[in-house]
């Protein structure tokens, strides 16, 4: 029987799983003992490594002092306050500000609405329309599901929400003459710098700038989806920086607590606030319970400070070169088709013969954890702490697997 756990992205009827029971740095252990090198920090966010003390500290000291408390007006909280001042000096946009919610989900669904809000307080009501791009995954929340281009995630959830359309991932002309024939009603574009669930797609080089040229041309904002990317994962704290493109709104989550409390975010670049605060008697009705939570604002101080600390930015590329240089010898080999990816996420492209699942079940078994992002890719996006022997481990078990 079906355990009482209704398992997200998981066949219902399932009866089987593997329990995770502790982790430590980039390894987790399972309820039997056995071992794994986690090769995607769990959902491509742990970006610290998993059990560290420190962060428990934070936690359980802020949960000792204030564990919640609303932030709706006229309430507000000392580590949220703090976190969305160092939000905001690591922000890509100077003059930034800082909403906060719970997950990537809120935070993709919370960027479209300040998107649309904003333009509607500045006098373009009928800018509603939100661009998003094919092969984009953008939470699973309405909005984000409405915005996303995988198709399967959208399978019998409809109808979506009005006035969302997709373009080809990689197509700026499709964009351009979508945005030609509906610049005046267009809200926002809804980009990730680089596609994750949908299979590792770095944006090819120029389209980004693109982007923004064309936002600008038609008055639109541009969002860019950083779940995946923020904190580090290319080597800066986002990935807005990597690609030097300044987007209007950062949707993002993930790394910025490493996991170890659940909290996402947006960054308000100043277009949007002029939208936001043009009117002095508008009060902005969108938000959530624990918008501000304070113990997850607190882990998510503390786990910026170890980033630094360490220098995990740093080390994203480090990771990246060290992990595809097997990656890269395994498809020089044509035992697998291609690499694709940048900083420290990457993938391996398989060849037509080859099936993701059956592979990462392979490397399950063989004590490494990977993600099959779809029937021929398999995504890496280990924890920044990784150590060399655990990247090699990972190439290992990756060439026993593919055969």
């Amino acid at each position: 029987m079906p355990s009482s756990f209704l398992h997200p992205f998981s066949n219902p009827r399932r009866e089987s799983y593997i329990c995770i029971a502790r982790g430590e740095g980039a390894t987790v252990w399972d309820s039997e003992g056995r071992d794994y090198v986690d090769a995607m920090a769990s959902l491509w966010y742990c970006a610290i490594g998993h059990g560290r003390s420190e962060m428990s500290d934070s936690i359980a000291s802020q949960a000792r002092s204030l564990a919640a408390y609303s932030c709706f007006e006229p309430f507000t909280n000392g580590p949220a306050d703090r976190l969305a001042s160092e939000l905001c000096s690591i922000a890509p946009k100077p003059d930034s500000r800082v909403f906060l919610c719970n997950s990537g989900s809120e935070a993709i669904d919370s960027a479209i609405k300040l998107a649309r809000i904003a333009h509607s307080n500045s006098g373009s009501k009928q800018r509603t329309m939100i661009i998003s791009r094919g092969r984009g995954y953008h939470g699973a929340a309405y909005g984000g599901t409405s915005a996303q281009g995988i198709e399967l995630n959208r399978d019998g959830f409809g109808p979506f929400l009005p006035d969302v359309v997709q373009v080809p991932a990689d197509d700026v002309e499709a964009l351009e003459s979508l945005m030609a024939q509906h610049g005046e009603t267009v809200a926002a574009v809804l980009v990730e710098p680089v596609q994750g669930a949908g299979g590792v797609h770095p944006s090819p080089h120029g389209y980004l700038d693109a982007v923004r040229r064309l936002c600008d041309q038609y008055g639109a904002f541009l969002i860019f989806d950083e779940i995946v990317t923020g904190f580090g994962r290319l080597g800066s704290w986002f990935a807005a920086e990597h690609f030097k493109v300044e987007p209007d709104l950062v949707a993002f989550a993930k790394a910025v607590t490493s996991g170890y409390q659940p909290l996402g975010g947006v960054l308000v670049g100043p277009a949007v606030r002029m939208g936001l605060e043009f009117n002095g008697d508008f009060v902005l009705r969108h938000g959530f319970t624990y918008s501000g939570h304070p113990v997850a604002c607190a882990a998510a101080l503390t786990n910026l400070e170890i980033i630094r600390r360490e220098q995990l930015l740093q080390r994203a590329d480090y990771i990246g070169t060290k992990l595809t240089s097997g990656l890269r010898a395994l498809a020089d080999e044509h035992k697998i088709d291609h690499v694709r990816g940048a900083g420290a996420v990457w993938a391996a492209g398989l060849r037509p013969d080859q099936d993701a699942a059956e592979i990462r079940d392979r490397m399950l078994a063989r004590g490494v954890i990977c993600r099959a992002s779809n029937a021929s890719t398999l995504a890496f996006c280990p924890p920044l702490v990784i150590s060399d022997a655990q990247i090699e481990r990972i190439v290992e078990v990756l060439t026993d697997a593919v055969g």
